[in-house]
């Protein structure tokens, strides 16, 4: 028998009372390990409603108890670590390695949360003007909501509500409903680091959930990470109904490798970049930009490539598992098709993939092309898949430009043993987030995940400093005060009754 996800609502575990009914399943041989009932709407405004109470409370606990839950937290998430990998690789299809690697991403940021002292101080200057000072606070939004995809089922939602809960808001949490089972964990444990009720939230459901929490005056904040459209539908939705947001959306990250570059490392990253993970990644390589000779490792790539082979969650062999469903499998075989079919060649197809004993599953081999141009579906399309796009320049110049011209800005690399290369090509390339010789450049929580362009719609961006700044609100405050009060004040102490006598010592020791 399957198991029954629950809700996380008002302190309490409850099955969803909506009748619409999501089969979550295992993508190695798509049988089913769990089913959810979608929340009601009641449910959904009961969450809010439940969050905003306890926002009323957790907003004036302070700063120290607060990173004290999360310390614990923290703890917990580590002491739990390869349980929690477990259970995400299962329902994700994802090897144990890259499982554990999702779940370690997102402890860091639990991490950082836990310096959330430091991380909301104000500003302070004394004398702004003759005996003026001005100084800020740092102080929380109210109910703030994230909404989760499928691909990174921990360390996405922990991207969110730490730093969204330390900083003294409310959370309702709306992970996929295609890998619920890991959410829903990292909720338990929230709860078992000592949260108070109300203070996390977690809903489970399809659209009529998620345009809830877009439209209630009540939740202040939405954080999403998703696909292009459905980040484009968010982003407008959430801000015509005045709401602050944070949008990631799509990618197609570019790998440039010049001349001079180690072979065997590009080889070896281009790999592990495209294929890592099913090639479901945001930040995964999709398209190499061989600049003049340093296309002759194509050949050796496409060996490389073929002795990589997919598998399940806990074979050691496996590279990466199967995709996280039949629709997104038949769609990465469309796009192979349309890309043979377009005049790209296909030097190696991973259409017909299969993994004995798995028949059932999704899964896709690595897949190189050569010839790619821009008007392909393959390049302009994000493919999320374990499929990768080799394309030839001239010039670093004419690497810069290409991939300047695409609408996305999440990621992107190059390789090369040119300082003067790196350097031209980090200061002019118009991507968030630059690898020079690394070929992920995500960067650790104490720096900010910055996509840009079409890859991100919103004004601050996930954990770091930004995050900080988009779950709060900053109040500034100017202040003067006379120095006839303190005569006054002196004044009242040295005519102070006997039956003052008790409070009067306070009161000079307070003037001295």
């Amino acid at each position: 028998m399957s198991q029954q996800v629950l809700h996380f609502i008002d302190g309490q575990y409850v099955s969803g009372a909506s009748p619409r009914v999501i089969t979550v399943t295992n993508p190695a041989n798509n049988q089913a390990i769990a089913s959810l009932n979608c929340a009601s709407d009641e449910q959904v405004l009961a969450a809010i409603a439940s969050a905003k109470l306890a926002f009323s409370t957790w907003r004036d606990t302070p700063v120290s108890e607060r990173a004290r839950v999360m310390l614990r937290y923290q703890h917990l998430l580590k002491e739990h670590h390869d349980e929690l990998a477990s259970i995400l690789a299962q329902e994700t299809g994802k090897t144990f390695e890259d499982a554990k690697g999702d779940v370690w991403r997102g402890i860091e940021v639990a991490e950082h949360a836990c310096n959330i002292a430091s991380l909301s101080m104000g500003e302070t200057v004394e004398n702004v003007a003759r005996q003026i000072d001005t100084y800020s606070y740092t102080q929380p939004l109210g109910v703030c909501a994230g909404i989760t995809p499928f691909n990174f089922p921990a360390m996405i939602p922990l991207w969110m509500f730490p730093l969204a809960i330390a900083c003294g808001n409310t959370f309702v949490l709306k992970p996929s409903e295609q890998d619920p089972l890991t959410p829903l964990r990292l909720v338990q444990l929230f709860e078992e680091a000592g949260a108070p009720k109300g203070v996390l939230q977690l809903l489970h459901g399809d659209k009529a959930v998620v345009d809830i929490l877009l439209s209630h005056p009540d939740i202040k904040a939405i954080s999403f990470v998703g696909s292009v459209a459905v980040g484009q539908y968010i982003y407008k939705t959430a801000t015509d109904n005045l709401k602050r947001v944070q949008a990631f959306a799509g990618a197609k990250n570019h790998c440039v490798i010049m001349p001079d570059a180690n072979k065997e490392q590009v080889i070896n990253n281009l790999v592990g970049a495209s294929v890592g993970a099913g090639g479901q990644r945001c930040m995964a390589l999709s398209v190499a930009v061989f600049v003049g000779s340093a296309n002759s490792i194509i050949p050796q790539l496409r060996d490389a490539l073929a002795k990589v082979k997919p598998g399940v969650w806990n074979d050691k062999n496996a590279a990466y598992g199967p995709l996280i469903s039949p629709a997104a499998k038949a769609r990465v075989l469309n796009l192979i098709r349309e890309g043979k079919e377009q005049g790209a060649r296909c030097l190696l197809d991973g259409s017909e993939a299969t993994v004995a004993g798995f028949e059932a599953g999704n899964w896709v081999g690595p897949t190189l092309f050569d010839q790619v141009t821009t008007d392909m579906s393959i390049y302009t399309e994000e493919i999320f898949g374990p499929v990768l796009c080799c394309m030839c320049v001239d010039t670093l110049e004419e690497a810069i430009a290409l991939v300047n011209a695409s609408p996305y800005g999440n990621g992107t690399s190059i390789f090369t043993a040119s300082g003067g290369a790196a350097r031209k090509y980090q200061h002019e390339i118009e991507v968030g987030q630059v690898g020079i010789n690394v070929p992920i450049p995500v960067p650790l929580p104490f720096f900010s995940f910055t996509g840009w362009k079409g890859s991100f719609y919103g004004d601050q961006h996930a954990y770091g400093k930004q995050a900080v700044r988009f779950f709060t609100e900053t109040k500034t405050i100017t202040a003067r005060w006379f120095d006839d009060d303190i005569s006054r004040l002196a004044n009242v102490a040295d005519s102070a009754t006997p039956s003052d006598s008790s409070s009067a010592p306070n009161m000079t020791i307070a003037l001295k």
